[in-house]
């Protein structure tokens, strides 16, 4: 299937399990899907981002070579949708070390600022979270971002997972500090 058939399969919510279902199998398929997602500009094209999403949950191996492929896609992506989608997938695997400090300094950039939409600004928390469990001397300055967010931009999202991630932070600091 090309990347235009598939966008028009896309087209209908209905073919999003099917197309999913045959995608679990068949890798080249699946390259065609992430492609598409990358680097499609149209409106619809974020429906690709979500079924990349979606087969990931069931074999999120298939995601792996295209990680540093998605990182790279943050620095010039506009849709929101797909910056949703591509963090939630980086805040679900392994962040590749030479990627950490580019996506250190963009989730600081996208978690403290109110113009993203909140699903967006968590999942960049959490990738903060998660660059901290790689380099432990980021925690604090961490665990103060996600205070301030908390005190300043209390949306039901950033508290709810702030203050999980608070926890584990301000525990971890602790038992450094002992």
């Amino acid at each position: 299937m090309t990347e235009q058939e598939l966008f028009e399969h896309l087209d209908a919510w209905e073919n999003i399990e099917i197309i999913a279902a045959a995608m679990l199998n068949d890798t080249r398929q699946f390259n065609t899907l992430v492609q598409l997602a990358l680097n499609d500009t149209r409106q619809k094209s974020w429906r690709a981002a979500y079924l990349v999403d979606k087969i990931h949950d069931e074999k999120p191996e298939l995601l792996q070579p295209y990680l540093p492929a998605l990182i790279g896609q943050l620095k010039t992506e506009k849709n929101a949708s797909k910056r949703r989608h591509w963090l939630k997938l980086i805040s679900m695997n392994a962040i590749p070390e030479e990627h950490s400090g580019f996506l250190f300094d963009y989730c600081i950039e996208t978690f403290t600022s109110g113009n993203e939409a909140v699903a967006v600004r968590v999942h960049a928390m959490q990738i903060l979270y998660n660059i901290s469990e790689l380099e432990p001397d980021l925690k604090p300055e961490v665990l103060q971002l996600i205070e301030q967010e908390m005190e300043f931009h209390p949306t039901a999202g950033i508290r709810s997972r702030g203050k999980k991630l608070a926890t584990k932070l301000f525990r971890q600091i602790q038992q450094n500090s002992d």
